[in-house]
């Protein structure tokens, strides 16, 4: 059952496109079929045609959600059918009966299927867009904006259903005029979080040196790999905390810290990643990008994913660091097989 549907009308009213939903999800083996339908009202189209496309396109600057302080456009792959005249009938889907009943008569039904390799790229938009023109896709052929409607649509990812072992790390570090070395060791619960949970990190410390640890700091770091012509990255912090427990010679400490890594607390930082949003819903941190094994290679896009730092200060003796890998990504709601957006509207 679907319970809502989206549609959008060409300027000059010819042309209108619905979609039974604007969300399509990437189930790593597989991503969801787009499928839609275009109703034509074709008092003057001439000798003109009715394609349909869906694009996707690489995107990032100051008026994106995805902020890296440049401005940048550029269309990874197209797909183009025609569906009038006709000559592109697809399977018709329980979507297509839903959707062809709203629109009533004169109308026309189309699909594309996309691979996960496809729809993997992530910081990129995805727009159906049914158009009049003579070709399908001649580059010197202008199309009017008012002989075009255009849905902007996302591929999601939801959070695995088994949520895999915590992550480990610990580092036994010497320093000069000390005999004997620290110890820092640190672990979660889980591979996984999900947006706004907390985090808890169980952290052990064996000061065996004569040094005193001060203090220390936990940090998250969101790193934004973009891939295109070349790959650049970026890392920016979204939580940081110090604490102030000392840990004196011969001494130790253990405790769980417990941290919440927040668009909230960074709103006034440029140069992160943050989630899609279509209109005015509210969105989050970009959630970690998630590959199918053996694709990584071939991936254009951004990629985004974090990591938790634990940094000891020593006293006259430096820094004690470990990393732990963190995923964050949103549940998967009640009735879906298996939200990871990187998507511009």
């Amino acid at each position: 059952i679907f319970h809502r549907v989206f549609k959008k009308t060409s300027g000059n009213g010819g042309l209108t496109l619905y979609l039974g939903k604007r969300d399509y999800v990437d189930h790593m083996s597989s991503v969801d079929k787009v499928d839609g339908v275009v109703k034509l009202d074709p008092a003057d189209f001439g000798d003109r045609k009715v394609f349909v496309q869906l694009a996707c396109a690489f995107r990032y600057g100051s008026d994106d959600l995805d902020v890296i302080g440049l401005c940048f456009r550029k269309d990874i792959w197209i797909q183009h059918v025609q569906i009038y005249p006709e000559n592109h009938k697809p399977e018709l889907s329980a979507m297509h009966d839903t959707l062809l009943k709203k629109a009533g008569d004169n109308a026309h039904a189309f699909s594309f299927e996309t691979s996960s390799h496809n729809l993997s790229a992530c910081g990129v938009d995805f727009e159906v867009k049914t158009y009049l023109a003579k070709e399908k896709n001649n580059p010197d052929e202008k199309i009017e904006k008012k002989d075009t409607a255009r849905l902007i649509i996302r591929k999601i990812q939801f959070a695995p259903s088994e949520v895999g072992a915590g992550p480990k790390a610990d580092i036994c570090k010497s320093f000069m005029m000390s005999d004997k070395p620290v110890h820092l060791e640190a672990a979660m619960e889980k591979d996984l979080y999900f947006h706004g949970e907390a985090i808890p990190i169980k952290i052990k410390i064996n000061n065996e040196s004569n040094k005193t640890v001060k203090k220390f700091k936990v940090t998250v770091d969101q790193t934004t790999d973009i891939v295109l012509y070349s790959a650049d990255k970026y890392t920016k912090a979204v939580f940081t905390q110090e604490f102030g427990e000392t840990v004196d010679p011969s001494g130790t400490y253990e405790n769980t810290l417990t941290i919440t890594p927040l668009l909230s607390d960074n709103k006034e930082k440029r140069g992160l990643a943050l989630d899609g949003r279509l209109k005015d819903e509210d969105t989050n941190l970009a959630s970690t990008t998630m590959l199918r094994q053996g694709i990584e290679k071939d991936v254009l896009g951004i990629l985004v994913s974090y990591k938790i730092k634990i940094n000891l200060m020593v006293a006259g003796g430096g820094d004690v660091t470990v990393e732990l890998p963190l995923m964050l990504m949103h549940p998967k709601p009640a009735g879906i097989l298996f939200i990871n957006t990187h998507t511009n509207v």
